[in-house]
C-alpha cells in the first residue's frame, strides 16, 4: 500500500450487505451470512499485513433480533458452529478476540460460551486484536456504562464500556453504499473517518480494502483543531 500519510492502525467495518448479495443471486439469506463471515476471516488476514492493530467488525446488532426468526436463529447456529471450528486456527495465527455487546437472554447459552472459551484461548496472542461487536448497540453501551459510573471525566466513563482497552477507531468503513453508522460505536466514533464503499460486504476485497486505507491516508485529521 502507498502513500505517505497516517496509517489506520484502528480500524472498524460496518460489514453491511449480506442480505443483498444472497438474494441477488437466488441463494437464501443465510448464505451471505456465511459468505460474509468468510470475507471477514479473509480481510482479518490482510489487515495484519496492511500494519492493523486492531480490527473490529459489527456482527449482530441489538436490532437485528427483529429479522424474521428463521434468519435469526440460522445467524445464532452460525455464529456457534463458526467460532467453535475457527478459533483454533485464529488462535495459532496470533489472533486476540474479543466480543463486545450485551451477553444472556436472548443469546443463547451456548453461543455465550463459545464466546467466552473463544476469549479465554486467545487472551494471550498479540499479532492482532478482532472485536466482534455482537447483541451490539451504541446507545445500549452507553446507558450499559452510565449504570454503572458514579463520577469522573470522560476517560473515568470510557473505564465502563464494553472493551475499555479498544482504541478509538482511526477509520469506519461500511459497504454497500449505505451513508450511516447505524448505533455503531457512538462513543468510540467521535473522531473516527468514515469511508463508504458501494461493495456488498462479501465482495469486500483486499484490493478494495487497501483502496479504503489510501483514502484515509490522504486526509488531515484535525480533533477539532485548525
Amino acid at each position: 500500500m502507498g502513500g505517505d500519510g497516517p496509517r489506520a492502525r484502528f480500524v472498524a467495518i460496518i460489514t453491511d450487505g449480506n442480505g443483498r448479495w444472497a438474494r441477488r443471486r437466488g441463494l437464501p439469506v443465510v448464505a451471505g451470512h456465511e459468505a460474509g463471515a468468510d470475507t471477514v476471516k479473509a480481510r482479518l488476514r490482510d489487515a495484519v499485513t496492511l500494519g492493523v492493530q486492531e480490527l473490529t467488525v459489527y456482527s449482530f446488532s441489538t436490532e437485528n433480533w427483529g429479522r424474521s426468526p428463521e434468519e435469526v436463529s440460522a445467524l445464532m447456529e452460525m455464529f456457534t458452529r463458526r467460532i467453535e471450528s475457527e478459533t483454533p486456527e485464529l488462535h495459532a495465527e496470533g489472533v486476540r478476540m474479543r466480543f463486545i455487546g450485551r451477553r444472556g437472554d436472548p443469546v443463547p447459552q451456548p453461543l455465550i460460551e463459545r464466546m467466552e472459551w473463544a476469549e479465554a484461548i486467545t487472551a494471550g496472542n498479540t499479532r492482532i486484536k478482532l472485536f466482534v461487536a455482537f447483541n451490539y448497540g451504541g446507545r445500549a453501551e452507553i446507558v450499559d456504562a452510565a449504570r454503572t459510573f458514579t463520577e469522573g471525566d470522560e476517560l473515568d466513563f470510557r473505564g465502563h464500556l464494553y472493551a475499555p482497552d479498544m482504541h478509538d477507531p482511526d477509520l469506519i468503513i461500511r459497504t454497500s453504499g449505505e451513508q450511516r453508522i447505524s448505533n455503531y460505536l457512538l462513543w468510540q466514533a467521535a473522531y473516527a473517518e468514515l469511508v463508504f464503499r458501494d461493495e456488498l460486504w462479501p465482495d469486500f476485497s483486499r484490493q478494495v480494502f487497501e483502496q479504503s486505507l489510501e483514502e484515509f491516508a490522504v486526509r488531515r485529521r484535525r480533533f477539532g483543531g485548525r
